[in-house]
């Protein structure tokens, strides 16, 4: 199923786009889609069963705002340096374990909205990513296979991140990616039958209509499953908490100088196969 939210920020309802492209009013079967729906089986079962009966009244799409998948989410765990050709082209080794950071969860926007560059930015850069999205509590997970089984679904998610506040600025990675608006998430929320194979997807990224990065799940250093076995051996892992996987190579930062960061104006454009595709203008803050 692909479920997504929809109307202005912080009053969106549930919906699913179905078969056949048409977006399908939820908001008499379920009141959100958030961690609850998703550990709730079944609640699951009656969205689908109404899905499959016809019985879900369509929504006019046109001029709909499109909002995160996914209402009240726990926290956002992120894995840094887990492609191949991203430590690459960064200079970086590949690590021995994940590298784990986080951003807040009120980072997170709709797929459309606005990316806001912040004041005194001089290196805003992009990074496509895969998201994991949690539908069971998760801790000390043995195996692979477990996690997978703890994965409610999958959306595409916009790593965005300052390098100068990030890496210049002493301390941790916090202060360039929690910046205002730098988590734009969906626009749908994939559900993990959909996506029989987390390593076998594609994942593109154009600034300005130029395509800037081109990679493959294949790539990762960590897979999915290891990413949410790992990450629960340090913490629990609630339905509705998401975890970011990384990005492929070609973000700003790999560039030879003058690094084409991000400015006021840009247009961002992101997808993975399967996952849907996003855009974001970017304005100064």
């Amino acid at each position: 199923m692909k479920l997504l939210r929809v109307g202005t920020a912080g009053a969106e309802r549930p919906a699913l786009l179905d078969a056949e492209g048409i977006l399908r009013d939820l908001s008499g079967i379920v009141p959100d889609i958030d961690g609850p729906l998703l550990a709730d089986s079944a609640a699951l079962g009656r969205i689908r069963a109404a899905a499959d009966a016809g019985s879900l009244p369509a929504l006019d799409a046109d001029g709909l705002r499109v909002g995160p998948p996914l209402a009240r989410i726990g926290k956002v765990v992120c894995i840094g340096l887990n492609y191949h050709d991203h430590a690459r082209e960064t200079g970086a080794e590949p690590p021995a374990e994940p590298v784990v950071f986080f951003k807040a969860a009120d980072t997170v926007v709709g797929p459309y909205d606005t990316v806001l560059v912040p004041r005194k930015s001089v290196k805003t850069d992009w990074e496509v990513e895969l998201a994991v999205v949690i539908g069971r509590t998760a801790r000390y997970l043995d195996s692979h296979e477990e996690a997978l089984a703890h994965v409610a679904g999958y959306a595409v998610a916009h790593d965005v991140s300052e390098r100068e506040f990030q890496i210049e600025r002493g301390g941790t990675w916090d202060k360039g990616k929690n910046c205002e608006t730098f988590n734009p998430l969906g626009p749908w929320l994939v559900t993990s039958d959909e996506v029989p194979d987390p390593q076998a997807l594609s994942l593109k990224l154009w600034v300005n209509g130029e395509l800037k990065q081109d990679g493959t799940t294949a790539e990762q250093i960590f897979p999915v499953a290891e990413v949410v076995r790992y990450v629960s051996q340090f913490m629990t892992l609630y339905p509705g908490d998401v975890i970011n996987t990384g990005t492929p190579a070609g973000v700003a930062m790999g560039r030879p100088e003058p690094k084409p960061f991000l400015r006021a104006g840009d247009v961002v454009e992101l997808e993975i196969s399967g996952l849907g595709r996003q855009r974001q203008e970017l304005k100064d803050a």
